[in-house]
């Protein structure tokens, strides 16, 4: 499916517990393991409280996993500490959910968008507004902008800040926490557009997190569907509909709802709740939600394995003992 010389970052084994109460421990990322490829988007998806941001947090450095790797050009980026660490965050940079919460309101659009080029000493005080107002043409913001405070602004266009921040390092990797969740849906629409106008243009690696299964596989490459902090399927983004295998992607794509759908089927929903994190059952962690229950589900962990190239499922269905 995609090919293995553009590969340019690898969890390995990646697994996250934080303690919790009574000596117990919360997993909140089980041996999660992930490929990242050169002008890709590997769009990560799953219910609130999966294990998709906290997974995401570690491509950027903001949380360290418990055990597991994360190799970044055959570099573990998680050992980085001090100046190493610092110099590789221009390799790799976030939009956050809120934009609102991760800019300085005191801050002009100008000195938000330069400030992390100001940090690496990569453009002069003097070049502030020039560069600025480059940056703001590339996102589809007016260049009057750049003399704006962010609540001057709407949601949409302080999302196009951020992104307009995200690539002013030109990083080789942006990573997208819910990017477009708070906005309205026909400015989702202009945002994942130029996204992937961005994408195109600077052959940017682009890993996007979303509960939103629906919005996702219109163009991510590779959707990786995460369950209670376990990988439970990875595949490309455009055979999601079609070939879909593991029980909880089919129950969202039955969610799914969208006016070009057919009618005639009916949406559908998982009746049950999602078990606490802190009491996950033995076995497959989807087995009290799941009408495929066998015995050994309740028994034996599933683990990924390759159905054909491209496509990895973890469900005793297909693992034949």
């Amino acid at each position: 499916m995609f090919n293995e010389d553009e590969m340019i970052l690898e969890a390995r084994h990646v697994t996250r517990r934080f303690p919790a109460s009574g000596g117990r421990s919360l997993l909140a990322c089980n041996d999660v393991n992930l490929k990242m490829y050169k002008g890709k988007t590997l769009g990560l998806v799953g219910e609130s409280g999966c294990g998709k941001s906290t997974f995401m947090r570690f491509l950027v450095s903001l949380d360290k996993p418990t055990e597991g790797e994360i190799l970044y050009h055959g570099r573990d980026i998680t050992r980085l500490k001090g100046e190493e660490l610092r110099q590789n965050r221009q390799n790799i940079q976030m939009v956050f959910q809120d934009p609102s919460g991760s800019f300085n309101p005191k801050m002009r659009v100008r000195d938000i968008i330069c400030e992390p080029l100001m940090n690496y000493n990569r453009i002069k005080a003097s070049e502030k507004d020039k560069v600025a107002r480059e940056f703001l043409r590339m996102v589809d913001l007016p260049e009057e902008f750049a003399d704006r405070y962010p609540h001057n602004m709407s949601g949409g266009q302080r999302q196009r800040v951020a992104i307009a921040r995200a690539i002013a390092l030109e990083p080789e990797i942006i990573v997208m926490d819910e990017a477009t969740c708070a906005l309205d849906v026909s400015v989702q629409k202009t945002i994942i557009e130029l996204i992937v106008g961005l994408q195109k243009k600077k052959n940017i690696t682009i890993g996007f997190i979303a509960h939103d299964l629906g919005l996702i596989q219109s163009f991510a490459h590779q959707i990786a569907v995460m369950y209670l902090g376990n990988i439970v399927e990875v595949l490309p983004g455009d055979e999601i509909d079609k070939n879909a295998r593991h029980p909880y992607t089919q129950a969202l794509l039955g969610a799914i709802f969208d006016l070009n759908m057919d009618f005639t089927k009916k949406i559908e929903s998982i009746e049950s709740e999602a078990p606490s994190p802190l009491d996950v059952p033995p076995g497959c962690p989807f087995q009290d939600r799941c009408d495929c229950k066998s015995d050994r589900c309740c028994k034996d962990h599933p683990k990924l394995i390759e159905l054909e190239p491209g496509h990895q499922v973890a469900c005793h269905k297909y693992d034949r003992p």
